[in-house]
């Protein structure tokens, strides 16, 4: 199946469209995508009419250009006739946003349209989903436009099974600076499956890293998926639900997925090299971590601090994870200590966490990372700056992020997030070098790195 006019429409189509209710999702679908996307859109309902000034055709059939893109929001008794004439009229694709299929008991009428998509090789996202969200091409969520949070344009794809926990990550996502290239919620996943977008975003140019939230498979599905997941070129990352014999009942009336034995999807994933984020949390941080960086690590953490209680703290954060925090050799520390400020010299702890103190300015921090980025002993380092601090400058993201252009060693950064210090994080950002607001998910961005390892 080709996805294009899926994720790169020209025109759509919303069969839905309400003449009397401004609210119906068919109209707030027409309305964002009318207003705020280069593509022709045009209004469907049988009743026909005028729709803000436009023409309301009765069938697809009359739109008088072909249609890439149909978006199905009517009862889903009426979706296996409007799917039909979407097929006879030529139309490139649609997104079912329907609900009342599997999830409710009607499984026939959801494998009924699932059949007569694959008889045309008609590809459709759904049912009871919310779509595709495809930065300056389409957005097919029925939420307002003011009330939508977007990520900037990047390179993390998401694709999810719940449609409210896709929106709640971008929105994590533009908090955290992660960038979107596609965003697809499957909904109940009637033909278009994990599985088959895996394989087309292995393909896209666009997309640097690949993350799935899961509810659970079909028979055979989650092998097949993890498989494919290992041998993908591309970082992929799970999270999945239903761990609990609860989430699994609740799996089963959202989406009328089989949430499956738990423990044994996470010991295949662990075994092919796909990242398996525990929650939200982890999502974001491994993706922020893996857009950033193609390399993977050994786990042998250089830590940098403006404060020993927060070394200390993601030195047990770093253990609790796996990762290694070791002591550097003679010869390191010697060099360390010999390029820090005299004031500083004196005060420092540099063993590893490599202690600044509150005295610490830019220089000190540029030294110690440099020195880090050189060490053999070393394969990640984090910095944990606390921009009170009184010699800390908002420009030492920035230039600490160009010792990480210059060596090529990834850098983390823990820079609490309030505005205040906006230049300081972006500065970062800018150049590529992802930063945590707290110093549990820096390490986590280094753990994202150790764990993405090809089986």
């Amino acid at each position: 199946m080709n996805f294009q006019a899926l994720f790169e429409p020209r025109t759509m189509a919303v069969i839905g469209v309400s003449l009397s209710n401004d609210r119906h999702p068919g109209n707030v679908i027409y309305n964002k995508n009318h207003h705020r996307y280069p593509l022709q859109v045009f209004p469907v309902n049988p009743h026909g009419g005028v729709f803000q000034g436009e023409t309301v055709f009765t069938h697809v059939a009359e739109i008088p250009q072909k249609v890439d893109l149909a978006v199905i929001a009517v009862r889903a008794e009426h979706v296996p006739s409007v799917l039909s004439d979407c097929i006879q009229a030529g139309a490139g694709g649609a997104v079912v946003i329907s609900g009342g299929f599997a999830e409710s008991g009607r499984k026939n009428l959801q494998d009924q349209i699932a059949f007569l998509a694959r008889e045309a090789n008609f590809p459709f996202i759904g049912p009871n989903s919310l779509g595709i969200y495809s930065p300056s091409h389409v957005d097919t969520f029925f939420l307002p436009s003011e009330r939508m949070v977007r990520p900037n344009l990047g390179n993390v794809a998401m694709v999810s099974q719940s449609g409210g926990i896709l929106v709640d990550q971008m929105v994590k996502f533009a908090a955290e600076g992660v960038g979107l290239s596609l965003a697809v919620s499957i909904g109940n996943k009637a033909l278009i499956k994990e599985l088959d977008l895996l394989h087309y975003l292995a393909r896209d140019t666009e997309t640097k890293v690949i993350a799935f939230y899961v509810e659970g498979f079909g028979k055979n599905e989650g092998r097949e998926f993890v498989v494919a997941a290992g041998q993908c070129s591309k970082p992929v990352i799970v999270l999945k639900a239903g761990k609990s014999p609860g989430g699994s009942r609740a799996i089963s009336s959202h989406t009328a997925s089989l949430a499956g034995d738990y423990e044994t999807f996470s010991a295949i994933l662990s075994q092919y090299g796909v990242v398996e984020a525990k929650n939200e949390f982890e999502l974001v941080s491994f993706c922020e971590s893996l857009s950033s960086y193609d390399r993977t690590i050994e786990g042998r953490i250089g830590i940098v601090t403006g404060s020993g209680g927060h070394g200390a703290l993601a030195v047990d954060v770093c253990a609790d994870h796996g990762l290694s925090v070791p002591t550097l050799s003679h010869q390191v520390q010697e060099e360390l200590r010999e390029s820090l400020s005299p004031s500083v010299r004196a005060i420092a702890s540099i063993g590893n966490p490599v202690d600044l103190t509150g005295s610490g300015v830019d220089e000190d921090f540029i030294a110690a990372t440099s020195c880090l980025s050189k060490a053999s002993e070393i394969d990640c380092i984090i910095v944990l700056l606390l921009p009170y601090a009184p010699g800390i400058t908002s420009d030492l993201g920035a230039r600490l992020s160009q010792i990480h252009q210059r060596t090529g060693k990834p850098l983390v950064a823990y820079v609490p997030h309030v505005e205040k210090y906006r230049m300081l994080i972006e500065g970062f950002e800018l150049n590529r070098v992802p930063v945590s607001p707290s110093i549990e998910g820096a390490v986590l961005m280094a753990d994202a790195m150790r764990r993405c390892q090809p089986c």
